[in-house]
């Protein structure tokens, strides 16, 4: 089992910026890849961005890239999400999750943390 605990969010004008964190415990030596996704209020849940945990080969949504930054503290087991020039459609509750190498699928995810950006 892998435990995944968010912080950083909160609320932000438009323009500004955020970093979140996901810290990682548990069984994490058999991670794959770690990701963010994020859900706004009466829409599904939708990918943000991923990392492989070993080589840092990382992947965008259109609607972030050029703003987001994913990055990973593999000594300190934590994830991270630079977030700049935020947008209100940024508006979410932002979830961070873990695939293991036995599937490379996202089996484990954190309960969230919520990033509202004011116009």
């Amino acid at each position: 089992q892998v435990q995944l605990v968010e912080s950083g969010g909160g609320l932000v004008q438009a323009g500004g910026s955020l970093r979140l964190s996901c810290a990682a415990s548990g069984r994490t030596a058999g991670t794959y890849a770690m990701g963010w996704f994020r859900q706004a209020p009466g829409k599904e849940r939708e990918f943000v961005a991923t990392i492989s945990w070993i080589g840092g080969i990382t992947d965008y949504a259109n609607s972030v890239k050029g703003r987001f930054t994913i990055s990973r503290d593999s000594a300190k087991k934590t994830l991270y999400l630079q977030m700049m020039n935020l947008k209100p459609e940024d508006t979410a509750v932002y979830v961070c999750a873990a695939a293991p190498a036995t599937s490379g699928l996202y089996a484990y995810w954190g309960q969230g943390t919520q990033v509202t950006v004011s116009s």
